[in-house]
């Protein structure tokens, strides 16, 4: 399969815009999954409640998924891509797989940063993996996560627990650690990861957040398979094999989950969870 992510730098508040910048972006772009970053189609450092509130949308009956919907049928992919959501009166810093078929699901991001936990509630639908197939028929199975997800390396441990083959990581990253981290995340879990920022800064009084780019693919051994700059609207793409994940074997006698102890690394009160699970579908 060939899997991709668009980098960009979308202008706060002008939805049409951003999605503008994107299509003419993805116009022709032959892959069979495409990334998008996270809040595409709004900007990042809200000023208010009612800023966020002029721009979040309800899923899937929002002007910014039905676009979405478009643009996956006609390039016959699987797009994933980060929204300001509205259910009711509560909002959701979430992300969105959307087939060629027009079929939905959302994952509502767990770990919120900065002053999103002032205006997101905490995602509710816990860590979400998909059964996704390419155009020609091939399954593969997609985890998502976003942005900050990836400072908990539970986040992507339970994705890799629950199959997936393929992570998906909408972002708007600001901290310089992450380009540098998320091959450590394949590596530990066997997985192919593909992380689509934006760039660009974006300013609250005398706050400012500047956005890092670096959009990038990692495959299961932990190698950068491609990095855009840090400051450049760009779609790149890599071939891989996600069966490739499914071979978690670091040697004859080691296996990087069956080697697992959870045993002993849960503490007196997480003794009594569930286990992580199965593939939502």
């Amino acid at each position: 399969m060939r899997a991709a992510y668009l980098q960009f730098a979308p202008k706060y508040l002008e939805v049409d815009q951003n999605l503008a910048a994107v299509e003419s972006q993805l116009h022709s772009v032959e892959a069979d999954l495409i990334v998008l970053p996270e809040l595409f189609t709004s900007g990042y450092f809200f000023q208010s409640k009612d800023d966020l509130r002029e721009v979040a949308e309800p899923i899937p009956n929002g002007r910014s998924v039905s676009a979405l919907q478009s643009w996956a049928e006609s390039l016959e992919a699987v797009l994933v891509a980060g929204l300001a959501e509205r259910e009711g009166d509560r909002f959701y810093n979430s992300a969105v797989v959307v087939r060629p078929g027009g079929e939905v699901d959302t994952y509502r991001k767990v770990h919120l940063f900065y002053e999103e936990t002032t205006l997101f509630e905490p995602g509710d639908l816990g860590l979400r993996v998909f059964a996704e197939e390419t155009s020609e028929g091939k399954p593969y199975r997609l985890g998502i996560m976003v942005c900050f997800d990836w400072y908990f390396p539970e986040a992507a441990r339970t994705l890799a627990m629950k199959g997936a083959d393929v992570i998906a990581h909408p972002s708007n990253l600001v901290l310089p650690h992450c380009p540098d981290s998320m091959p450590v995340r394949a590596r530990e879990n066997h997985v192919f990861t593909i992380t689509a920022n934006r760039y660009g800064s974006e300013t609250k009084g005398e706050d400012s957040l500047q956005f890092i780019g670096m959009s990038e693919i990692c495959g299961p051994s932990g190698t950068i398979l491609n990095r855009a700059g840090e400051s450049e609207d760009v779609v790149e793409g890599v071939e891989l094999d996600p069966h490739e994940a499914r071979d978690r074997r670091i040697n004859d006698h080691n296996d990087v989950l069956g080697d697992r102890r959870p045993d002993v690394y849960a503490t007196q009160s997480e003794r009594g969870t569930k286990s992580a699970g199965q593939c939502d579908s």
